[in-house]
């Protein structure tokens, strides 16, 4: 007998049991309509800022991480977290939990943490991480996803993040790699961590900002670099009231809202092609194109994907 999906009510309330249900329904049962029910509610009341954590291995994304909910809990904001760990070869499973990745206290109900294992997607995500996000952003202040860390394919944070965040490490040559491949167009933020190193992090910051220079989103935000570290706070401030200043800017005119539809669109076209295939999604032809006005993407992936199964039998 499949375990009760947790109704809005339940998940909106913050509390764990609840969230830790409804993520397991949406990993265990995604085409149970009382799960496409709840994801629909969420979508249809955001609140909070989702941020994206990305970076090499080794760059110190979770010691950051693990300072950033520090700052926020210690603001009185309540923050899930979605951790993307790499996955166990032989089970499929994350190598990483969150109790080793992270330390924070169980008994504190304005933090959730859940570990995902990222298994064949190369883009630093897994599989559920959007639908994750929808649940929480519905729930906590901040979202914050880290990725997997595995490097400069890791950018497909930019679809379920409003802000990204890119961590980058003194003297490891990092800002010269990652501007060949593309990647210094993806980040909103640029942190270089372990400032307390002192002149490499400096010189670290001065060639991330030659490499920017290179480079221009032309969205109108300037994408400013800061140094920080988290093992002695210094800096930590700067980021959180950047990341603010960040969300600000987001809420003028239709920038949010248009960012978001993008990631929706984004979505489904990618859960479509994964069930379906290329020659699937081609079947949809121009439905899958039409604007629904008012229809979450979970609901319209319903939709079409029953419409695939009755045109391909």
């Amino acid at each position: 007998m499949a375990a009760r999906v947790p109704d809005f009510e339940d998940l909106s309330s913050g509390a764990k049991p609840a969230m830790a249900a409804a993520l397991g329904a949406i990993e265990g049962s995604p085409d149970d309509p009382a799960v496409i029910g709840l994801l629909d509610r969420a979508w249809r009341a955001p609140r909070a800022h989702v941020i994206g954590l990305t970076g090499p291995p080794g760059v110190g994304k979770s010691t950051l991480t693990g300072a950033l909910i520090r700052a926020w809990r210690g603001s009185g904001r309540s923050v899930g977290v979605i951790a993307v760990d790499p996955s166990s070869k032989r089970s499929g499973g994350a190598l990483l939990g969150d109790r080793t990745r992270l330390a924070t206290d169980p008994e504190d109900q304005g933090i959730f943490v859940r570990s995902m294992a990222a298994r064949d997607r190369l883009g630093g995500l897994a599989g559920i991480s959007f639908a994750a996000m929808v649940l929480m952003r519905a729930v906590y202040d901040v979202v914050l996803v880290e990725t997997v860390g595995v490097g400069q394919s890791e950018t497909d944070v930019i679809t379920v993040a409003d802000s990204v965040v890119f961590c980058i490490q003194p003297g490891s040559g990092d800002s010269l790699q990652f501007m060949k491949a593309g990647i210094m167009e993806v980040p909103h933020v640029i942190v270089v961590t372990k400032a307390d190193m002192g002149q490499p992090a400096v010189r670290a910051r001065a060639d991330v900002r030659g490499a920017l220079s290179l480079n221009s989103a032309g969205d109108g935000w300037d994408v400013p670099v800061l140094l920080a570290s988290a093992s002695s706070g210094a800096g930590l401030e700067e980021v959180v009231e950047t990341l603010d200043r960040r969300r600000a800017w987001l809420g003028e005119g239709r920038r949010l809202e248009d960012a978001r539809a993008e990631q929706d669109r984004h979505w489904l076209a990618e859960s479509l092609r994964d069930r379906f295939g290329r020659e699937g999604l081609a079947a949809l032809g121009a439905a899958l194109a039409e604007h629904a006005d008012g229809a979450s993407p979970f609901a319209r992936e319903a939709a079409l994907a029953a419409t695939l199964r009755a045109r391909l039998g």
